[in-house]
């Protein structure tokens, strides 16, 4: 069974990755002089970002936010590729509202329930975890293979540009490892 902090991490990454989504908005907002909106979307999607960033930064600064958070461990990798070039359909999401002419022509009754949706196939496909805000931040999302023939997904501060290592990270679920070092 996995923390609470766990289950945080992985909440907090799921938001952040549609936090993406909210910036876009901000923009169309602006270029239909909605101010109001466009500042509650820039200020609600750093706050994403910030509060996932402390997340991760809390995890792997081995101080934590939890007591009783999985403590890391030693993974052995195998292999190693960059993890974050196959997103394209998310990022079409980010920019699908640059292609509406007017931001009063958005259509709300649509867009939210996508978003939310989006939202939920993140969190339980295991695909929660790509956000290229995080990339501004220093965090590199890597796939690597294990010696049981399991690929998993490394998110590293660390530039890792080869396998047969070992590295030190805690499991955020099974197939997300969070490295520590």
């Amino acid at each position: 069974m996995r923390s609470g902090l766990t289950v945080f991490a992985r909440l907090a990454l799921t938001a952040t990755a549609i936090a993406p989504v909210g910036f876009t908005y901000a923009a169309v907002a602006a270029l239909n002089d909605h101010y109001g909106t466009m500042l509650i979307l820039l200020v609600a999607s750093m706050m994403l970002v910030k509060i996932c960033v402390w997340v991760l930064d809390s995890i792997t600064t081995k101080s934590g936010v939890d007591p009783n958070a999985t403590a890391p461990e030693k993974h052995k990798i195998t292999n190693v590729e960059p993890a974050d070039r196959e997103n394209t359909a998310i990022i079409l999401l980010y920019l699908m509202p640059l292609f509406t002419a007017d931001f009063n022509d958005l259509n709300w009754v649509i867009w939210v329930p996508t978003i939310l949706v989006f939202a939920v196939i993140a969190m339980t496909s295991h695909s929660y975890f790509f956000n290229p805000l995080l990339g501004l931040f220093g965090w590199h999302f890597y796939r690597v293979g294990t010696p049981e023939n399991v690929t998993r997904l490394l998110i590293s501060k660390q530039t890792i540009n080869k396998g047969d290592r070992s590295i030190v990270g805690i499991q955020l679920s099974d197939y997300v490892i969070l490295d520590t070092e």
